[in-house]
């Protein structure tokens, strides 16, 4: 039989294949039984002066209840009555006496001649402004082709490319002969283009006369000019 090998020993006694592990695995019973000791001289202490504990009182009383009285009850209206719808009317059977109606007019009762003239100065200041002028025929434009025509012809191009259009009111002096001696933006479009376009169309306009009853008269109108594009 073959003797086991030595280990090698160094010099002074010291193993040289001793680990780290190896010291642990030898030091483990004095290190279990050292933590033991000091855990149980903790636990004693802790014990010995740990303040001492009681149980408060957790009983629970209950209080008395308080009737509370009540106010008076009161009495709710009922709720008022459903409205009557209105009746439908009817149409009554009352026979109204003819006697009373307004007889007719007639010019075989008011005929013109016996009718009181015009003023003698109606129409003097006329022309400065525009002002109401009684007529009972108003003027007539009498070139409607002329002025659709002058309406195509003076709307600016670059308007009417983009859509944009307006209505300009314009005022007309017409003197008692039908003849134009005056006319002025009312009311403009929002747009100059389209004012000025507006009053050379008015230059063009051509009316006959108003008539108050059997006499010519002068007189301010409004005639809107609109440019739209179609």
């Amino acid at each position: 039989m073959s003797k086991p090998a030595k280990q090698p020993v160094a010099a002074g006694g010291v193993d040289l294949f001793d680990t780290a592990n190896d010291r642990f695995k030898r030091s483990f019973g004095a290190w279990f039984w050292g933590s033991m000791v000091a855990a149980t001289i903790l636990h004693m202490a802790i014990m010995a002066f740990f303040p001492n504990l009681s149980a408060s009182d957790v009983s629970f009383r209950m209080d008395e209840f308080e009737a509370i009285e009540l106010p008076p009850e009161i009495e709710v209206p009922p709720p008022p009555e459903q409205i009557q719808r209105p009746a439908n009317p009817v149409i009554s059977d009352a026979v109204i006496d003819e006697d009373i109606t307004i007889s007719p007019t007639t010019f075989e009762d008011n005929r013109p001649e016996d009718l009181p003239p015009p003023r003698a100065d109606a129409g003097a200041d006329v022309g400065a402004g525009p002002t109401f002028t009684p007529f009972t025929v108003a003027p007539e434009v009498r070139n409607r082709q002329a002025v659709g025509r002058a309406l195509e012809r003076e709307y600016p191009p670059l308007l009417r490319d983009a859509g944009v259009g307006g209505t300009v009111l314009m005022y007309f002096f017409i003197d008692d002969t039908g003849v134009v001696q005056e006319f002025r933006v009312h009311e403009s479009s929002g747009h100059n283009a389209l004012d000025q376009a507006a009053m050379r169309v008015a230059d063009v306009f051509e009316f006959s006369a108003a008539m108050n009853r059997d006499q010519r008269v002068p007189v301010w109108i409004q005639i809107p000019i609109t440019f739209t594009t179609r």
